[in-house]
């Protein structure tokens, strides 16, 4: 699982978005949650687009009119790679609607309930791509982009941090077949769904995600070998 995420105006993740093609920076943002916004990378045959998005593909109008929200009835943050090909909710999307999503650094909570410990993991040196799917929904003329963050099997080297899941983050040769939205036929795509960590990560912990302070020393994770 992903649960929250962070992106710095720095200069990885300026390399990250020049990779892209995207002559732009973006805005820092700590502890983006489901249901709040992210800048999201997706392609059309216009070209390649930046744009706030919220997180969490399922989206509705606000009882109170103020905006938009998560649907309620579905937890829809993040897509599990093994039902992308399956799943009516992901299928269609995961032909054509791929969307990459620019951060710094992930949190996840070890612990028992009331002494979790947050950490911050990132890749050793370079930002994070996830790999996600996007919507474009129009609510009476109004467009909101939406997304999902694709999360692989839990990795044997990363499951005291999270047993169920790690997300799937792309490199740099894989961003413009990942976003092509021509590419619908997903096969070549199947070896990226595969559990793999494709470069060191570091888990650190932290105080609190909001400000990100770093409590002792952090641990290396090794990427598998090619």
């Amino acid at each position: 699982m992903c649960g929250r995420f962070n992106v710095s105006d720095d200069s990885l993740v300026q390399g990250l978005l020049e990779e892209l093609g995207i002559p732009l920076s973006i805005e820092p943002r700590v502890n983006i949650a489901p249901g709040a916004n992210a800048r999201v990378v997706y392609e059309t045959s216009q070209g390649r687009n930046l744009e706030d998005a919220i997180w969490s593909l399922l989206i509705e109008p606000k009882p109170d009119g103020s905006g938009y929200r998560p649907s309620p009835k579905y937890s829809t943050f993040n897509a599990r790679a093994g039902s992308l090909g399956t799943s009516p909710l992901w299928k269609q999307r995961f032909h054509s609607q791929r969307a990459i999503i620019p951060a710094s650094a992930f949190h996840e909570w070890t612990g028992e309930k009331g002494r979790k410990q947050c950490y911050n993991i990132h890749p050793v040196n370079s930002a994070i791509a996830f790999a996600g799917l996007y919507e474009l929904w129009d609510f009476r003329g109004d467009v909101v982009p939406s997304f999902t963050i694709v999360t692989l099997p839990p990795h044997p080297r990363f499951s005291h941090i999270h047993p169920k899941s790690i997300p799937l983050m792309l490199g740099p040769e894989e961003f413009d077949m990942w976003l092509d939205p021509h590419l619908t036929n997903t096969d070549p795509l199947q070896h990226l769904l595969k559990t793999r960590i494709r470069e060191p990560l570091l888990v650190e912990p932290i105080k609190s995600p909001l400000n990100l302070e770093k409590m002792g020393h952090g641990e290396e994770i090794a990427a598998d070998e090619t």
